[in-house]
């Protein structure tokens, strides 16, 4: 399985953005899908995920009500909406793909994408 994240640039705070990963592989509707950020100088951070199914997802609590993780398992794509951006949003947005798993914690997901750059001016 391979990942291939697109959609980050440059917005103004309270501009939207949508991030797409498409992945490679038979078996999409298989995997847990997750979206984290690295922040300059900092950790990386969960920021939403979903189900295989796409029936559930999980969003960090700094995102809630203003990202959107979805998923289109015909075009083994995930994507993120991100609606009223903010400066603090300014990261490197990694997808990450789980084997039956679909929760918060780096470690559950084995396979990652290469990053996408947001930047959110004020």
């Amino acid at each position: 399985v391979q990942l291939q994240a697109s959609g980050g640039g440059l917005v103004q705070a309270g501009g939207s953005l949508t991030l797409s990963c498409v992945v490679s592989g038979r078996t999409f509707s298989s995997y847990g899908m997750a979206w984290f950020r690295q922040a300059p100088g900092k950790d990386r951070d969960f920021v939403a995920s979903i189900i295989g199914r796409g029936t559930n997802t999980h969003y960090a609590d700094s995102v809630k009500g203003r990202f959107t993780i979805s998923r289109d398992n015909a075009k083994n794509t995930v994507y993120l909406l991100m609606n009223s951006l903010k400066p603090e949003d300014t990261a490197l947005y990694y997808c990450a793909a789980a084997k039956n798993s679909w929760g918060p914690r780096e470690n559950e997901y084995g396979t990652w994408g290469q990053g996408t750059l947001v930047t959110v001016s004020s």
